[in-house]
């Protein structure tokens, strides 16, 4: 262990990380890529974005790991009739005290699930950006802040786009990580027709972590050390997506922050205190991916979505790793 962060505090955060995962395992199967770039979301405070079809666990992801830290879940299902403040929360006149009073939206919880985020018009969406960003709401000129930790999940259908409205581009930079499901393997999905029972809130889960237990894993993530080669390495690998012909821009400052930061979770889940080049590597496609797009014009999203992953992978195997 280096100097910066005390070894009984990164052994206690990794035994935490562990007993989450272990109990998501029990209702999310033959993801474990899946819930480890959640609980690397989670840790750095950010916030994932779920591309999938409908049907294959997204919102059961994040009920369970709401329930596996006893933490507050809500749930948003966005519509294009959906109104901001309905998201937020509305200050309302009070008969009894003259006054108004703020009713709290469903935003207010640790774990949000905004489902089917791109059927809500543009200024609805907006109204999550302040809160994904500073973890509060401004109504009226007065800030209230949500719950903590705060983690918004939000899902779209990557093949239905009618009666969409795409995020715009400073939305999806809110997003740490854009993640897909995909279908389980033959016998997991076997497993889940043996033991699936009712719906999402029928889950039974013991928490295994508190809310204060995450708070204070998230607080030694800006201690996780990282080398100045390393840096130059994210460097490096954001200067190429800038670069990239096949790409209309680059990735943006803010998304080589998040890559450093998110290498940092990711070290604290492999139960070190200091970034390795793979800890980087390994999160290049889902933090960079949404981040871009591809210069030529494509109808079909699945496609450009793979055709960016593609060109990611290109330029993670042509950077020179730092020794």
């Amino acid at each position: 262990m280096s100097d910066f962060l005390e070894a009984d505090k990164v052994v206690a955060g990794h035994a935490a990380l562990e007993r989450l995962r272990a109990s998501m395992r029990q209702t999310i199967r033959g993801k474990d890529d899946v819930i480890e770039q959640v609980l690397v979301c989670l840790v750095a405070g950010g916030h994932v974005l779920i591309e999938d079809l409908p049907g294959v666990g997204k919102t059961t992801l994040a009920y369970s790991l709401a329930r596996s830290m006893d933490a507050a879940f809500s749930r948003i299902q966005f519509t294009s009739d959906l109104l901001p403040s309905d998201v937020t929360g509305v200050a309302i006149y009070d008969e009894a005290v003259k006054e108004f009073v703020f009713k709290q939206g469903p935003v207010f919880a640790n774990i949000v699930l905004a489902d089917e985020i791109n059927r809500a018009t543009p200024k609805t969406q907006s109204a999550l950006l302040e809160v994904m960003d500073r973890a509060r709401v401004t109504i009226d000129g007065e800030p209230h802040a949500v719950g903590a930790p705060f983690m918004v999940f939000a899902t779209q259908n990557p093949v239905d786009y009618e009666g969409t409205f795409p995020l715009p581009e400073s939305q999806l930079d809110r997003f740490l990580m854009r993640l897909a499901m995909g279908y389980p393997a033959a016998g997991d999905e076997l497993e889940i027709l043996r033991t699936a029972r009712g719906g999402y809130d029928a889950i039974a889960i013991n928490p295994v972590v508190t809310r204060t237990e995450m708070l204070q894993l998230q607080a030694l993530v800006p201690g996780v050390f990282v080398e100045d080669s390393v840096l130059e390495y994210v460097l490096k690998l954001v200067a190429a997506t800038r670069t990239e012909t096949e790409f209309r821009a680059g990735v943006s400052v803010r998304g080589g922050v998040a890559l450093r930061t998110a290498a940092q979770a990711r070290a604290l889940l492999q139960r070190r205190d200091f970034v390795l080049p793979e800890d980087v590597s390994a999160l290049v496609v889902p933090v960079f991916a949404h981040r871009l797009a591809l210069a030529r014009q494509t109808s079909d999203a699945l496609e450009e979505r793979g055709a960016v992953a593609a060109g990611l992978k290109r330029i993670v195997a042509a950077v020179p790793v730092p020794s």
